[in-house]
């Protein structure tokens, strides 16, 4: 979160934005063009340099936002968030995989084992991998937009405050009051796993006003306490495990997921 103003410095030039994607479905970076209504309006904000889904032009040494999809992989990957890091004045991660490793963190426990039960020999593209994990955990991330795919107002409301400057908080407490506040009725209380009791709030529980309960794409909350959670799903008489199975999903590389077992 910063309070410093890109768009606002003296340097009569509009901020210099790059997308890079790294592993990832790349639906997150396509969410961004569904803000069609508002699309024009952003992209006259902003000198958008390289969009690695756009365009296979290379990226520029010089630019001041630096929005990055997906997860980090690999050593090259890691290197190249590090360069993005080093020359941004911002950086933002987007989407389930960029800030909590997302689906492919799902392969980060006992990852070296993982690539023998995909290729009997690992292909070269494939590069030189390493353990699944997220921005954050490579370098600091100044803004995150959460969720699988994200939404594209968030993504535009993040964007403004990474130009613009903010104080702004970010909500660290779990879905159940968003729930509370939409009056939807509780999973729970159909005997029905939902991940919404742990996960972070900001979505204002969209799936669950769907019919359909949180799979916690938004990640863990750091107000969430598994212990009691654990205990509440088996009160509801909901198997524990399976809410353990659930949470890997999104958490599997979330410190806080391993010291509660």
């Amino acid at each position: 979160m910063s309070g410093n103003c890109i768009a606002c410095q003296e340097k009569p030039v509009a901020p210099r934005v790059v997308v890079a994607g790294l592993a990832s479905c790349f639906g997150c970076q396509l969410q961004i063009t569904n803000a069609e209504a508002h699309l024009l309006d952003v992209l006259g904000q902003i000198d958008l340099r390289y969009w690695q889904l756009a365009s296979s032009d290379p990226m520029p040494d010089d630019f001041d936002v630096a929005i990055i999809e997906g997860a980090v992989t690999t050593e090259e990957a890691e290197a190249t968030v590090r360069m993005l890091r080093e020359r941004a004045g911002v950086v933002i991660a987007i989407g389930a995989c960029a800030t909590t490793a997302g689906i492919p963190g799902m392969a980060a426990d006992h990852f070296l084992e993982r690539p023998g039960q995909v290729y009997d020999r690992l292909p070269d593209a494939c590069g030189d991998m390493i353990a699944p994990r997220p921005i954050s955990a490579v370098v600091d991330v100044d803004y995150e937009v959460r969720c699988c795919p994200i939404d594209t107002l968030d993504f535009l409301d993040v964007l403004q405050r990474a130009l613009y400057g903010s104080n702004k908080g970010f909500p660290t407490k779990t879905m159940c009051g968003d729930c509370k506040r939409n009056e939807s009725s509780c999973f729970y209380g159909k005997g029905a796993l939902c991940l919404g009791l742990v996960t972070v709030a900001g979505c204002g529980a969209k799936c669950v006003n769907l019919g359909r309960p949180c799979n916690g794409c938004r990640g863990l909350s750091p107000d969430a306490n598994l212990a009691s959670a654990r205990e509440a799903v088996a009160r509801y008489g909901v198997s524990v495990a399976d809410f353990d199975q659930a949470l890997e999903m999104f958490n599997q590389v979330n410190p806080a997921l391993a010291a509660s077992e």
